[in-house]
């Protein structure tokens, strides 16, 4: 439940306790010079960079001005996987797709189930966009607030500066990362720091089976029982409310689950896994259309009426995010997003304005501070995805 503030294939080796390069593309050593070579140039020349990879995320943030685009869709392959380790390293480049699909042979998966939002041309098939963009908007889907975001499950970076220097942050695996260092602050920073070319990522093992439930009733009474549900040791890993409708995932063994259901009740539901991936990726019929989208993240214990249209809204994250859409009065919608422990983000503008002050929440003076001072340190000419994340970056 943060903001997007920086503060924050090939089969695999069939030894899982060695370190693997499933590398796929050209030749990475002449991909990762192209891109170096490019932000020098642009540097000499003053000329603003758009980062981009399949454009699968491209509606997200504030408009970039720039004059040209860095493709780094062919800096791509997997670098390193360690099964035995939880851990997997991959160039920014790779599709979001293909490492999901190493990671299941192994019977692992992302901690935080990344959304996929098609190749930006329509098609579901391509995977949604690469690792990269997964890093650089930092966005979570169902699972988030059970096993982890984007944030938390990264290891460490290689990053291209805006000065054209690569630069090393963290490490491959868990025990050789000690300490803070600010491979994390690359998760939701929108490029605006660097550009990523290889990313470390934290795995976990895919749960021995799942169930969902279904509970007819109103999203106060959706709201009141998942905080009832949330201090309890229950094996939660989503959950959802829409249109009187209250779905939960359980994850776990056989009898954990029939546990959990003698419990909690409610009727299973048979399509379970397609309804959270259609969820995830936002196919849902609440996410069509053109209106705006809104995204709120608040205290699960704010009351249903406490923000705008409550029985038109889609509820996940255990009632921490909350979805609007349509024309909201923008100072109204972050104010009451403030009073109750969050912040309001335009997350896809559709045919509305952009606000004045950019799709998210504005920083405080302090914090803005630091944003423009970490800006200046990592790109100092601004060249690279300027105002993306923030008018003023």
């Amino acid at each position: 439940m943060t903001d997007p503030s920086f503060s924050t294939g090939s089969d695999p080796d069939p030894n899982p306790d060695v370190s693997t390069d499933v590398s796929i593309g050209g030749n990475v050593q002449d991909s990762e010079a192209a891109l170096v070579a490019q932000v020098h140039e642009a540097q000499a020349a003053g000329r603003a960079l758009r980062i981009q990879g399949t454009g699968s995320k491209a509606f997200y943030g504030n408009s970039c001005p720039a004059e040209a685009v860095l493709d780094c869709t062919g800096h791509r392959g997997v670098v390193a996987y360690e099964p035995s380790e939880l851990a997997i390293t991959a160039r920014a480049g790779t599709s979001l797709l293909e490492i999901e699909h190493l990671l299941a042979e192994q019977s692992q998966q992302f901690p935080f189930e990344p959304p996929h939002f098609g190749d930006g041309t329509g098609s579901d098939d391509i995977g949604g966009g690469t690792l990269g963009g997964l890093v650089a908007t930092g966005l979570s889907g169902p699972s988030r607030p059970y096993t982890g975001s984007v944030r938390d499950a990264v290891l460490g970076v290689r990053l291209l500066n805006g000065r054209g220097e690569v630069l090393h942050f963290g490490g491959q695996v868990m025990k050789n990362v000690a300490g803070y260092d600010l491979s994390r602050l690359m998760a939701g920073a929108l490029g605006v720091l660097g550009v990523l070319l290889e990313v470390s990522l934290k795995v976990i093992p895919t749960p021995p089976a799942t169930l969902t439930l279904v509970h007819e009733c109103s999203l106060e009474a959706a709201l009141q029982q998942l905080r009832r549900w949330a201090r309890r040791p229950l094996p939660i890993t989503a959950s959802a409310w829409y249109q009187g409708r209250l779905m939960i995932r359980l994850s776990g063994s056989d009898e954990a689950l029939a546990e959990s259901h003698r419990l909690l009740g409610g009727t299973p539901l048979d399509v379970a896994e397609s309804a959270w991936r259609v969820l995830r990726d936002q196919r849902h019929a609440f996410f069509l259309g053109d209106a705006p989208l809104w995204r709120l993240s608040v205290s699960p214990a704010t009351p249903a009426d406490a923000l705008p249209g409550a029985e038109d809204q889609l509820i996940e994250w255990g009632g921490a995010l909350r979805w609007l859409t349509g024309d909201q009065d923008v100072a109204q919608l972050r104010a009451l997003a403030q009073a109750a422990g969050g912040h309001a983000t335009l997350f896809r503008p559709g045919r509305g304005p952009m606000p004045a002050d950019g799709v998210f929440n504005p920083l405080e003076p302090v914090v803005k501070r630091l944003h423009q001072q970490l800006k200046s340190a990592f790109d100092p000419q601004g060249i690279l995805n300027p105002r993306r994340l923030y008018p003023d970056l």
